[in-house]
């Protein structure tokens, strides 16, 4: 009997994959930095059970249509925007994602960029390397303050409340909006629910953690910068498509806030000629929420975990369109 096909869209550990290598025929894109070409992606998908895919592949209706053995699509990520649900789901076809492996690894960045753009730390950096050093002056790369301000945090889920416990130990406020308001939340880690327009009025620090829907596509834009305080900074470890980029390069220019720490984007990867980059006070990242060793370790085990379920026959471990069932 012919051994079933994985199709997986970038180069990962040997190790990683050994599980699948004893039950299918595992073909795997050489490239860990080069985004596979849509015309090989699709062609392999069409001879593929499974493909294990990351959140720059684009998995369209063109594709999943002209897949006819596939059962599942394991996507190495939380999110799954990247998928067309609703034809997968059609075509019974498990879509796969990686969930709560990246919630404190997450947080951290978070907080490591919020603390890198108020204490100014890659402009200091880029101070001492260019030999602008001379003295120490009272002023000198002065920034602000994180202990004892108001953090507010958009999109209070598990990943919010990972950085809601963490600036606990800042003794910082901590104001959330949510699409439903969180009580228990609210008791165990000391915060306080208030509306989208209040948050942005209070806040020091705001931090996006908004999935992408219809309803959270764009919702950081003009108005929204313009109830910030001029001493706001700006974080965004959530969702690109969240931001209006361009009104967010306007809310820099005119000072209506004070810096921004973005891990995601629109578009991505980003052009080193990107209006964002020109601003000393804005800290980029290229979206690296949950790159740690441990975490993408986990992240990359359970993509293959969820695959082997499906090709024994058995119901992923996690997987987002629960219509889909085994017959």
């Amino acid at each position: 009997m012919k051994q079933p096909q994985v199709y997986i869209t970038k180069k990962i550990p040997r190790e990683v994959i050994e599980p699948l290598e004893k039950m299918a025929t595992v073909k795997m894109w050489d490239a860990e930095n080069e985004k596979v070409p849509v015309q090989i992606l699709k062609t392999e998908a069409a001879k593929s059970t499974a493909i294990f895919t990351t959140l720059d592949d684009i998995i369209d209706q063109s594709i999943i249509e002209n897949s006819p053995q596939l059962k599942v699509i394991a996507n190495m990520a939380v999110g799954y925007d990247n998928i067309d649900i609703s034809t997968a789901t059609k075509h019974s076809i498990f879509v796969c994602n990686t969930p709560d492996i990246l919630n404190d690894t997450t947080a951290d960045l978070a907080f490591a960029l919020l603390m890198s753009t108020a204490r100014r730390i890659v402009e200091g950096y880029h101070f001492v390397m260019d030999g602008c050093w001379k003295n120490w002056g009272p002023l000198l790369m002065v920034g602000r303050d994180i202990h004892h301000k108001t953090l507010g945090i958009v999109g209070m889920g598990r990943i919010g409340e990972k950085v809601a416990k963490r600036a606990s130990g800042f003794d910082m406020e901590v104001l959330y909006h949510n699409r439903s308001r969180r009580e228990s939340v609210e008791k165990a880690l000391n915060t306080t629910y208030c509306s989208f327009d209040e948050l942005l009025e209070k806040a020091d620090f705001i931090v996006n953690l908004l999935p992408l829907t219809d309803d959270t596509k764009n919702k950081f834009n003009e108005i929204a910068f313009s109830k910030m305080k001029n001493s706001a900074i700006f974080i965004n470890v959530g969702r690109g498509m969240s931001v209006v980029e361009e009104d967010l390069v306007q809310a820099l220019q005119k000072g209506e806030i004070a810096g921004a720490g973005l891990d995601v984007f629109r578009e991505e990867p980003i052009s080193n000629q990107h209006p964002l980059l020109k601003f000393n006070q804005v800290v980029v990242v290229p979206h690296i929420g949950s790159a740690t060793i441990e975490t993408r370790t986990k992240m990359m085990e359970l993509t293959v975990h969820n695959i082997v379920n499906v090709l024994q026959g058995k119901y992923p471990k996690a997987y987002v369109n629960k219509k889909v069932k085994i017959y």
